[in-house]
């Protein structure tokens, strides 16, 4: 099954972007397709693989920052951006 999710963090921590952009660079290495903009993170993949990747930020990014809040929409199915031409 392809998932669709729609990700935001907020790190409780003054200089949070270094932060964000940390974690948006271990989605990116997970081989999802991730496509970053400025209000949150669009994870597109299998759903299996998704929900792992997910759990692994997460973790990591609570061991690494500390404190943070994740919010997230998941929808079922193929809801990447379509190239225009």
């Amino acid at each position: 099954m392809y998932l669709s999710v729609q990700l935001s963090y907020y790190p409780l921590a003054d200089d949070y972007k270094p932060v964000v952009k940390a974690v948006v660079a271990r989605l990116e290495a997970s081989g999802l397709e991730v496509h970053p903009n400025r209000m949150s993170t669009q994870v597109f993949g299998e759903f299996d693989a998704v929900m792992a990747a997910l759990a692994d930020v997460m973790k990591w990014s609570f061991d690494t920052h500390g404190k943070a809040v994740f919010t997230a929409n998941f929808l079922e199915g193929d809801r990447r951006p379509k190239s225009v031409s």
